[in-house]
């Protein structure tokens, strides 16, 4: 379901592999008895229009149901867990010259990258809660 890389791609506005996540959250919150009639047939054949037109925007997301919620929350836990460091220490590292100007120019980009997702990770979390 979340295809070839096994994460879901999250912009600041939206979630950018909504297809992906929706559907996940669809199969991952339903009772048994849901499942297996998904099972049965062979997933959902005909989506609502609703469903259709529906983008998973940051809106969208602070509207989901509960269960998916915190599915969604949790899992954003643990992604960032699995991080080094916490959203502070990169924004005191970022804002110190002395310590920044030390790391190479790549650590300086990874810092950079590692600060923007985890901002991001923060943001839908609060969406979430």
């Amino acid at each position: 379901m979340v295809g070839e890389e096994g994460a879901f791609v999250l912009g600041w506005d939206e979630v950018l592999t909504e297809e992906e996540l929706s559907v996940t959250l669809k199969v991952l919150c339903m009772s048994e008895e849901e499942f297996k009639e998904y099972k049965e047939q062979d997933g959902w054949e005909d989506d609502s229009e609703e469903e259709e037109n529906s983008t998973l925007s940051n809106e969208a997301l602070s509207r989901l149901k509960a269960p998916c919620k915190k599915l969604l929350y949790d899992s954003v836990l643990l992604t960032l867990e699995s991080y080094g460091a916490d959203l502070k220490a990169e924004q005191d590292l970022l804002n110190n010259k002395e310590a920044y100007e030390k790391l190479s120019r790549r650590e300086q980009q990874a810092l950079h990258v590692r600060y923007g997702q985890k901002r991001i990770l923060h943001q839908l979390l609060e969406l979430v809660q």
